[in-house]
């Protein structure tokens, strides 16, 4: 099967234990977990049985070990995350707030993931990939979006594909260098997969199908829109394809998108119908928000698969 490859931030996720907890006091906290989008990813590509591997870079600490050791534990290729002594694996700590949104204080990029870059390892990692995963939040700092770059170019210039997940809050836009980062990646992307307003980011329009469309006429072949708890909906030139969500009790979302675009990149490099793709996809996102920690609830395909037998849907969304 195609390889699948991706760049970016590695990080140890601590929770707030309870809803509307702030961090201006002291509180109980629960963690560490391995996380960062591109890790998620990756991970639950390859518990899917997609050869999939990650180019980042982590302390010679704990929290980076945790993170290693979880990713060789779903069966990612390992070889390119750099381990460096006297840094710090990057750090999250999240609170979940009463209207069910999130407030993160991170350190990514004065992390040892400030650090990543395409070295002799990565390089050989890049030699045997067939496709490239770009996360927004991955695109983070001169020298990761350097990264990201080389990774996009080195497989493009096989003929191979890249997909795309802004992952990304408007107000980051304006961080230095981001909007021109964000704008190479879409004119080199063939699979859009934006969460809901991420979609007009990138787009002046009001509406879904005229902000679908246009970015169609960008390049991407398909536009794949997360809709959370609703499910998704896929569009390309010739149809509109809606998959409802499944009915779950929601534990922690992180990650549910991560694990959603894990699915579909997964299935759609295995050539399946699109309609597999996105129930594999719906499904994997809503695992994901089964369990407390972003990694929690990545399920392998035996186990994605018994979920969609068994487990209601919603309505369309």
């Amino acid at each position: 099967m195609k390889k699948v490859l991706s760049a970016g931030e590695i990080v140890v996720e601590i929770m707030a234990e309870r809803i509307g907890q702030s961090f201006f006091e002291p509180g109980p906290l629960i963690g560490p977990f391995p996380s960062g989008a591109p890790a998620i990813f990756i991970a639950q590509a390859a518990r899917l049985g997609q050869p999939a591997g990650l180019i980042s870079a982590v302390g010679d600490d704990d929290f980076g070990q945790l993170n290693i050791n979880r990713l060789l534990s779903c069966g990612v290729d390992v070889s390119a995350i750099a381990v460096h002594p006297g840094c710090a694996t990057g750090t999250a700590f999240v609170t979940y707030n009463v209207d069910s949104s999130r407030h993160f204080v991170y350190n990514i990029k004065n992390s040892a993931a400030g650090l990543i870059e395409v070295g002799p390892s990565a390089k050989m990692l890049l030699a045997g990939a067939d496709h490239f995963h770009v996360m927004g939040s991955s695109l983070f700092s001169e020298g990761a979006i350097a990264a990201v770059r080389a990774g996009i170019d080195a497989v493009k210039a096989k003929g191979g594909t890249v997909s795309f997940d802004p992952n990304i809050r408007k107000e980051m836009i304006n961080l230095p260098g981001m909007r021109a980062a964000l704008d190479h990646v879409l004119a080199l992307t063939d699979v859009f997969l934006p969460s809901g307003e991420e979609l007009f980011i990138f787009t002046g329009a009001s509406d879904e199908a005229s902000a679908v469309k246009e970015m169609l006429d960008r390049g991407p072949s398909a536009v794949v829109i997360k809709k959370g708890a609703e499910g998704a909906v896929y569009y390309d030139k010739a149809r509109r394809l809606v998959s409802p969500g499944f009915a779950v009790t929601e534990i922690d979302p992180t990650g549910a998108g991560d694990c959603f675009g894990a699915g579909f990149v997964s299935f759609w490099l295995r050539g399946a119908a699109t309609e597999e793709a996105l129930q594999i996809a719906t499904a994997c996102g809503a695992l994901a928000v089964t369990c407390k920690g972003p990694m929690e609830g990545i399920f392998p395909l035996a186990g994605v698969e018994t979920f969609i037998k068994t487990a209601a849907r919603r309505t369309e969304p």
